[in-house]
This record gives C-alpha cells, structure tokens and sequence, in this order.
C-alpha cells in the first residue's frame, strides 16, 4: 500500500511537471529574444551596412510582442509577481500625471519612446525565460555581449591605438579616455557600467568551476580590469569596490582575498600614467588635478536634487531632464544621478515608486536566498551562484545610479526581468525536485504555497 502511495505520488508530480511544461512560451519566442539582445547590445545596424534600413529593432520588438499576445494563455499568472504590479503603478502614475507635469508635448513627442525600448527589457525576459536551460542560455549571451562590448575597444586601443574619448584636465589640456568601439555608442563612464556589470557575472559564475572555467576567469578578468583603468571612470571604480566588498564579505578566505587585492592595486598602479592615477586620486584627494571635476560632479547632483524640488509633486514629465536644465541653467547635459532625475522628471510620487520597483527586486532576491538557506542548498549551484551575482549586481547598480541615469536605460529594467525569471523557476523547482535544488543527504523541505516566492 505504501509502494501505491509513493507511485501516485510520482505520477502526480509527473503530472504537475507536464502541466508545467506546456506553459512555457514558443521555442521561437525564445530565439528571437537573444537575437535581440545580440542585436541591440553588439549593435549590428552599425556593423552590417544597409541593415539598420529594415528597423530591426523595432522589428524585432513587434514580433516578439505578437508571438507573446499569441500565447497570452501561458502567461496566465505569470504578471501577479510584486515586481510586475509595481512597475504597473509606475505605468499608471505616468499616465495619470502627464497632464499635470510641465512639459507633457515633449513627454508624448520624444520620451515615451525611449522609455518603452527600456521597459520591453522587463516584460520579454521576464516571460520569456522559462525554464532552467533558457535562463542559462540567456545569461551567457547577455554576459558575452557585455565582454565583447569592452574587450572590442581595448583591442583596438592596444593595436591600433584607438581611444574614443577624452576629459578636460586644466589649463586647456585634455587626457584620452578609452570609450566603446566605433560601433557601440557608450562613452568612458558607461563602457565602465559595462565592466562593473559584467564583472560579478564572471566572478560568481565562472571561478566556482572546473580548470577550464577558471582559465578563462584568469584570460578575460585583466583584460576587464585594464579596460576600467583606461576608462578612467571614477563612478565605475566605485562601482567595483562595491562588488569586491560584497565578494569579501562572504569569503571565507579573507586573507586570500586581501593578498589578492593588494597585488591587483599594485599591478594597477605600475600600469597606470600619472594622468590616470591622479584621476583615481580625485576621489579621496581634491587637491589633484582631477578634484575639480569630482568636486563639480558632486555639486551637479546636489544642484538636480534642487532642479527636481521646484516641481516636488509631479515633476517635469518623463524624460524632459535635459529640457528642464536648458530651460533653468541654459545646459542639455544629461542627469548624472539615477535618483535626481527621478525627482526631476516624476517629482517626489514617482520617485517614491521607483524606489518601491527597486524594493520589490530586491526583497524577492533575499527571500529566494532565504529559501537556499532553509534548504541547506550547496553554495556550488548554479541558482546558489546566480543569485549571489545578482544581489551584488543590484548593489552595484543601486550605488552606480548616483553617477549615472536610468530611467529610460534599460539596465534596472533587464534586472528586474531576470530577478522575476529567476525567481519563478526557484519556486517551481523547489516544488518539483529539480536536480538544481537538490542539497545533497539533507532532507527537502516542503513549503507550503504561502511560502512560494512571490
């Protein structure tokens, strides 16, 4: 009676799983996904001549959103997650106060626009990716663009002596800075955003491996770390230490850590100019060359925060930053501070639900790591790992936002995608016994559906 017990048990998890299985979107949905994160992150409209002509962008935005309206019925459910529901009420706030922010033409005519092409990131990947080996796919070819994004321009820069970019110093003088390849479009600060991001990825997922895994760790994480000295991105730097403190903190081979650490900052300083080491220096020195620019830079977020608060309740309107300072300082840089031009652009509401966007991303990474704990789950998983480089990419990216905008960037929004994927395959796996969520001779504990992440 027992065996017929534990039979029916596995055949109604075998049920379950088949259920499961049948939700998951098209095969081509999925392909069609990375073609458009290559797409977008390489930039091939600037590489293949004529390309760009069919938009493909935008085609492959339109597509994907047909194929996943097509499938609407196996998504049922999938956008009650918190994460979802709050990026719904930023929608609705958006909407409701466009009449009432300063600029609402120039929130429909050019800034809605760009707002959208970030958002998808959110939607696609959080639909999209479903199953443990599509996550896994999607992490390596958007962690492979980010590498090539970087290692591209510091070949060209080491051959061909190729930088992209310079900073003002004193005196008339200007310092090279190594920017993205001629085909990508980021300057210094933001190929850094793109080491820091790709970084932690690298550390967490690679170096737990095998020998080969390893080597290739060793092969590509100097190529990285000279890059961010060419870049010579202070907001960057900062951005790193937040990730090497994060890296520290769970170690338990501290002292390792720290003898690695300090060969990393002497190596570093032997290959840096005195230009680029007295930029670094700006942070903590303001008698160097470069502290007037780092003094400049925090005067000019504190002077945002000011330009949001004569508009405190609605703002200016989506995206109209640049707008609001040309028309109060006669300027049309943009906002170098995630944070300020929340205030700026959706005023003192807005920014609070942003903040509650951010909040729900990463409370949903503390109850999954919560959930690995309970379980005894091996720190070598695959889940394990990723879910420590994602909790450290969103600290990274909450410290970065101070030096750098984000609102119609897609990088928060792509996080938040891969945060709700993530965590809806650790609930479903923690419920049908995927090898991934195995935890060895310890006993699996069964959760109740209150207990499921959310």
């Amino acid at each position: 009676m027992k065996q017929g017990m534990m039979a029916s048990g596995r055949h109604a998890t075998q049920r379950t799983v088949g259920a499961l299985d049948t939700r998951i979107v098209s095969q081509l949905s999925f392909v069609l996904y990375l073609y458009f994160i290559l797409d977008f992150f390489l930039r091939f409209s600037a590489r293949i001549p004529g390309y760009g002509a069919i938009r493909p962008t935008l085609l492959a935005v339109a597509t994907i959103s047909i194929l996943l309206f097509l499938q609407r019925d196996k998504l049922r459910g999938r956008f009650d997650d918190p994460i979802f529901k709050a990026i719904f009420v930023l929608f609705g706030y958006i909407v409701v106060s466009l009449p009432l922010v300063e600029w609402p033409g120039s929130v429909v005519r050019a800034n809605i626009d760009p707002f959208v092409k970030a958002v998808v990131f959110l939607f696609f990947t959080a639909l999209i990716i479903d199953t443990e080996k599509r996550l896994k796919w999607f992490v390596v070819v958007f962690v492979f663009c980010q590498v090539f994004r970087v290692l591209e321009p510091l070949y060209l820069n080491i051959t061909q002596g190729y930088w992209g970019s310079s900073t003002y110093l004193d005196k008339g003088e200007f310092a090279d800075r190594l920017a993205g390849a001629p085909a990508d479009v980021i300057n210094p600060n933001e190929l850094g955003f793109v080491i820091a991001t790709a970084i932690p990825f690298l550390h967490y997922l690679l170096w737990p491996l095998g020998w080969k895994s390893k080597l290739l760790y060793v092969a590509v994480m100097p190529a990285m770390l000279y890059a961010l000295i060419l870049t010579m991105s202070r907001g960057a730097f900062i951005a790193l230490l937040v990730v090497a403190f994060l890296v520290f903190k769970e170690s338990r081979h501290k002292m390792k850590l720290i003898v690695v650490a300090v060969m990393l900052v002497v190596g570093a300083l032997s290959v840096m100019t005195p230009i680029q080491k007295d930029r670094y220096l700006s942070l903590v020195d303001h008698d160097t060359t470069g502290g007037a620019s780092a003094e400049g830079r925090l005067k000019g977020m504190v002077g945002e925060f000011k330009l949001g608060l004569t508009r405190p309740v609605v703002g200016h309107g989506l995206g109209t930053t640049s707008e609001a300072k040309f028309h109060k300082w006669g300027s049309t840089k943009a906002s170098h501070n995630l944070y300020g031009e929340l205030i700026i652009e959706l005023g003192l509401i807005g920014f609070a639900i942003f903040l509650r966007f951010l909040y729900q991303i990463a409370r949903k990474l503390s109850v999954v790591r919560s959930r690995f704990a309970a379980l005894n789950m091996s720190d070598q998983s695959y889940y394990s790992r990723l879910n420590k480089c994602l909790i450290a990419v969103f600290w990274m990216y909450a410290v970065y936002s101070l030096n750098y905008w984000g609102l119609s960037q897609y990088y928060w929004y792509l996080l938040g995608g891969l945060v709700i994927a993530f965590g809806r395959l650790v609930d479903k796996d923690s419920h049908t016994g995927s090898p991934d969520m195995e935890v060895g001779t310890e006993p699996r504990v069964k959760y109740p559906l209150a207990h499921r992440v959310r």
